[in-house]
């Protein structure tokens, strides 16, 4: 089947970063938020990304223009009617997903892949919400997703060869390296990283050494690009810790249980860059 017309729900950091690549890489992509205020924030954050692009000689004005023709916003399920692909990117809470999954079924053609972007909840259990499991996987991008040159496919027991097939020549279409993945907590990325993360944390916790010297340890000693606790503040705190619960519920390893202070940060509402306060503070 040729992918043409994708449609994107959640317009929030993921969201409207994987409606950008997408419309970038000549798709007609239609976005959902719930609401216009959401949908215009999504919508904007877009636009100022493409500015700066332009602005860095990265895309020209032409490109920018162009793919913000392509671009279009809704509060209106129902107008995915006519997409191919559709890519759910909202919060990490599987009921929502669920009922997200169980009306695109209804709405979506029969053809149409139904893929989820969840960093680790169970793919199996959205797509046992459908009539087409054998059209549903998981399509995990990486913060953020314009740049970052990789998504991994998650492949649930269900799903059909030819739909993975088809989702690889998608991802490849926007100039991303796909890679295979499980459906299994934290995939394969956040399977290495999470604990990565938290052991970076728990070193923090314990006073063994300052944020700033965790971090420039592994920059300048393992040449990493960005050091553990400025990359979980990125990534998010929230989400680092939900992909921990998830993996230690499912492998009951104490490795990859969340840390106190990772769970009382996260209660206190310092979420990392997204919040402006995390390990770091962020004007």
């Amino acid at each position: 089947m040729a992918i043409e017309k994708i449609g994107v729900i959640g317009a929030g950091l993921m969201g409207s970063g994987i409606a950008e690549v997408c419309a970038r890489s000549g798709y007609s992509v239609l976005v959902l938020e719930v609401n216009q205020l959401l949908l215009d924030k999504g919508l904007n954050a877009i636009r100022t990304s493409l500015t700066r692009g332009a602005e860095r000689g990265k895309i020209t004005e032409a490109d920018k223009t162009a793919t913000l023709g392509r671009l279009r916003g809704t509060t209106n399920l129902a107008d995915f009617n006519d997409r191919d692909l559709v890519i759910e990117a909202i919060v990490e809470d599987m009921a929502k997903k669920k009922d997200v999954f169980k009306q695109l079924d209804k709405i979506c053609p029969k053809s149409a892949i139904l893929a989820t972007n969840t960093s680790c909840l169970a793919v199996i259990e959205m797509a046992m919400c459908t009539q087409r499991p054998d059209r549903v996987l998981g399509i995990h991008f990486f913060n953020p997703a314009p740049v970052m040159k990789l998504v991994e496919l998650v492949k649930t027991i269900a799903v059909s060869p030819e739909t993975v097939a088809e989702a690889k020549a998608f991802g490849e279409s926007l100039g991303k390296k796909a890679i295979f993945a499980p459906d299994s907590p934290g995939f394969v990325v956040n399977r290495l990283l999470v604990p990565y993360m938290i052991d970076a944390i728990r070193i923090f916790e314990a006073g063994t050494a300052t944020a700033e010297d965790i971090d420039q340890g592994m920059v300048l000693g393992c040449n990493h690009p960005m050091g553990p606790l400025a990359l979980t503040d990125l990534v998010g705190l929230d989400t680092a810790m939900l992909v921990a619960n998830a993996m230690y519920e499912e492998f009951k390893e104490p490795r990859f249980a969340a840390p106190p202070l990772l769970k009382k940060m996260v209660a206190a509402g310092r979420l990392g860059r997204k919040t402006g306060r995390g390990f770091y503070q962020y004007s």
